[in-house]
């Protein structure tokens, strides 16, 4: 399964709702298709609008008054990829140690995840590359 390249928003979220309907149905899943359901399973609040077929359309506000369920799935499988490879390096680290003091890996990734969504829309908006010192150094703060 091919995620994120070249694929259209609705043919992304098709693959998350096609990853939980293979879940659901205890069809074996892809290494990649593992993690996604891995995301989904973490995030019970997000399940039921995996099996309405409507939620490919569905618009979400970029004000942040109603976060998108699929990109806060894509930034947990974005920084689960740069913790697994430790890149930047050192995120390894700062994971285990927020992992350490928060209540679960998971409530950690929120934490990382917004500082990694923040840090996007500012390289986003200036058109420039995402800063990797400045990621880091931002992590280290929390």
């Amino acid at each position: 399964m091919t995620l994120f390249a070249e694929q259209s928003r609705e043919q992304l979220r098709s693959a998350y709702r096609e990853v939980w309907r293979k879940w659901l149905e205890r069809v074996p899943l892809q290494p990649i298709e593992a993690q996604i359901a891995d995301v989904i399973r973490a995030h019970p609040e997000y399940q039921a609008l995996l099996q309405d077929e409507s939620s490919l359309r569905q618009e979400f506000a970029s004000d942040g008054s109603r976060q998108n369920p699929f990109l806060h799935m894509g930034l947990h499988l974005a920084l689960r990829e740069q913790i697994g490879t430790d890149r930047p390096a050192g995120i390894a680290l700062i994971h285990r140690q927020l992992t350490a003091l928060a209540s679960s890996a998971h409530a950690a990734e929120h934490r990382m995840i917004e500082v990694l969504a923040t840090v996007l829309a500012e390289a986003q908006r200036s058109g420039q590359p995402a800063q990797e010192a400045v990621y880091l150094e931002r992590l280290h703060r929390l």
